[in-house]
């Protein structure tokens, strides 16, 4: 398969761990998170961490360098955008009663953003010359592990946010832009973890 079982399940969640915090995030703004929005949310990031690995994989080691050079701005972009959003909507003058809601796009959007790393996994996947079989049981883990983390993300976010809607989505679109601004500066080497 071209590597452990322990591997698989650190690789998985590792890239999972982005999904994990901005889950977190959406459960902030949620007093009581629906079962709806809670498996929504692991199956949005889970499908997307899932696909991104078999997507990268198809794409091969030929356009690695093209990938890597870009994806970093994207996630950033990505993340800026809807933390910003974020930001913005709890500071309007507008009551809004935080529900336990979904927007399709903006989910869409947070998905893409924190499974773009997921993308160079797949790539590495094809340069260790994994068989099918291992791409898929590596494919299926990475998105059981991203879905069972962010169920589990949306309960924490949820229970830390029922004190504030407000505050709690802006400190949410903040640790968004953070965590954009993190992946920006690691795939820069001006830090690392």
């Amino acid at each position: 398969m071209g590597v452990t079982v322990l591997e698989l399940i650190l690789i998985s969640i590792g890239v999972a761990a982005d999904a994990f915090a901005v889950a977190v995030c959406k459960g902030l703004s949620s007093e009581k998170p629906s079962k709806g929005l809670v498996f929504t949310t692991g199956g949005f990031f889970g499908f997307f961490q899932a696909m991104m690995p078999a997507i990268g994989f198809l794409l091969g080691s030929t356009f690695a360098g093209i990938i890597e050079a870009y994806d970093h701005w994207v996630a950033f972009g990505l993340l800026l955008l809807v933390g910003a959003n974020m930001i913005r909507e709890a500071l309007s003058k507008k009551e809004e009663k935080y529900t336990s809601t979904y927007k399709f796009g903006e989910m869409t959007i947070l998905a893409i953003a924190t499974s773009i790393d997921a993308l160079a996994v797949g790539i590495s996947f094809a340069c260790l010359e994994f068989t099918v079989l291992g791409l898929v049981i590596s494919v299926l883990v990475i998105g059981v592990v991203t879905f069972a983390l962010s169920c589990v993300g949306v309960g924490i976010g949820s229970l830390i946010g029922k004190k504030g809607g407000k505050v709690a989505s802006i400190i949410g679109g903040a640790i968004l832009i953070l965590i954009g601004t993190k992946i920006l500066l690691e795939h820069l080497n001006i830090i690392h973890f």
